[in-house]
């Protein structure tokens, strides 16, 4: 069994997919904990990511939203007194836009924008008509010690590049279970559909064969080349909310007016209880088109920028960062 106290990182994920593509990504997994804390509720696998123990935890099965992420977040940091930093990390729905080429399986971080700390809340604020959406709330930016790494990784990757589809395929080798669900899908699947055409609500057939995939109703975009990264990762502001966004028009005046880069249903209920950096694969273009058949990919390239930058944090500036709970409990701002 392992000491709950031996570990400064808490992963959390919101279903098991990306449970699954967590735990594929450690290094080296430990026994279950010793004990925690009486009234904890959550699941978690332990592990060690480089120099880095882990500590992974989902949320309940059919649970969503900000709530459950905030209780799952309570109770890891009740059993696991010293964690340090934190990270969300999962799958969400991309917000395409002329100056982001967002695609099915890029990675979208969230960063600090425009006085946003990178996740921005857009059930909790105020519609004044004839006006934009506006926000009455603020939610606190990642941990500096995160936004570094990010920074140093973000650089590296434009001088360099980055080996996520090798070192998936590579997993994927490893644990041949995991191939049917974790697989890139075709590129004809990833189809950005015109912002006008509606899937039909209650057809479940599948939107190549209902919708259609006429040039005429998709998006056009140039087909990505050896030079480019594939997937692409983007930093900017992350969209989150109890309502799963399935609305294209609402998805394009957000990104257009807020800088939104994707959506998703749990981090808002994280950053001022449990400061973290938000990860999210692109399973969906956050509209009616929604299907599950890029949900496995895009947890798995999430949790591989997580791992690439849990490698690029030395191991004494973690050791440096004030507990999350000690923090909290003071009402200090958790971040710097």
């Amino acid at each position: 069994m392992s000491n709950p106290e031996d570990y400064a990182i808490g992963w959390i994920c919101a279903i098991s997919t990306e449970y699954v593509a967590a735990q594929a990504f450690l290094d080296e997994k430990h026994g279950i904990p010793s004990n925690v804390s009486r009234h904890d509720n959550n699941d978690y696998t332990l592990g060690r990511i480089g120099q880095h123990n882990v500590v992974i935890a989902v949320l309940p099965d059919g649970e969503y939203g900000i709530a459950s992420a905030a209780s799952v977040a309570r109770d890891m940091l009740h059993s696991f007194p010293n964690i340090r930093i934190g990270l969300m990390v999962g799958i969400g729905g991309g917000a395409p836009s002329g100056s982001h080429d967002i695609r099915l399986g890029d990675i979208v971080v969230s960063a600090p924008r425009d006085g946003m700390g990178g996740i921005f809340q857009y059930d909790f604020g105020k519609t004044i008509q004839n006006q934009s959406f506006q926000a009455t709330g603020f939610l606190n930016q990642p941990p500096t010690v995160l936004r570094t790494a990010m920074a140093g990784l973000r650089s590296q990757h434009e001088s360099e590049g980055h080996e996520y589809e090798a070192t998936i395929c590579e997993i994927l080798n490893k644990k041949p279970r995991l191939r049917k669900k974790y697989t890139r899908p075709g590129p004809n699947s990833d189809r950005l559909y015109q912002s006008d055409i509606v899937h039909p609500e209650n057809d479940s057939n599948s939107c190549q064969i209902v919708c259609g995939d006429d040039a005429k109703i998709l998006v056009p975009r140039l087909k990505r080349t050896e030079d480019d990264d594939n997937p692409a990762i983007h930093y900017g502001i992350i969209a989150s909310a109890n309502q799963l966004m399935k609305d294209a028009i609402m998805r394009d005046k957000l990104a257009s007016e807020r800088g939104v880069l994707c959506f998703e249903m749990e981090a808002a209920g994280l950053m001022n209880q449990f400061p973290c950096l938000v990860i999210r694969g692109i399973c969906d273009y956050s509209d009616s088109h929604k299907n599950k058949e890029w949900q496995g990919y895009a947890a798995m390239t999430a949790a591989a920028y997580a791992k690439d930058l849990l490698y690029r944090i030395p191991l004494n500036k973690v050791e440096a960062e004030q507990k999350i709970k000690d923090t909290l409990s003071h009402g200090q701002t958790p971040v710097n």
